[in-house]
């Protein structure tokens, strides 16, 4: 499923036009970028949370060069599902 995909459902589902069902969608989205870059994490209850995880730098082999490299630390994001959606996937 596609954005154009899930917006149709969106607004299928909810009895919105599919530009009503696309702010909703991108104001949802936003919503939840600006939560893990403030550092936050969001917890959908039955869905799943969205968190923040930060990776230490490490050392790394160059497979062309097969020299030792630096890989810098960064953050990333990560999504855990709720037990209501992993059993409903399970299915």
């Amino acid at each position: 499923m596609n954005k154009t995909e899930l917006i149709e459902k969106i607004a299928a589902g909810a009895g919105l036009t599919k530009v009503d069902a696309k702010k909703a969608l991108e104001a949802g989205v936003e919503a939840i970028k600006a939560a893990l870059v403030a550092g936050d994490k969001v917890q959908l209850v039955g869905f799943g949370t969205f968190a923040v995880n930060e990776k230490p730098a490490r050392e790394g082999i160059n497979p062309a060069t097969k020299q030792k490299i630096k890989i810098a630390a960064k953050k990333v994001a990560k999504f855990k599902a709720g037990q209501e959606f992993a059993d409903a996937v399970n299915k």
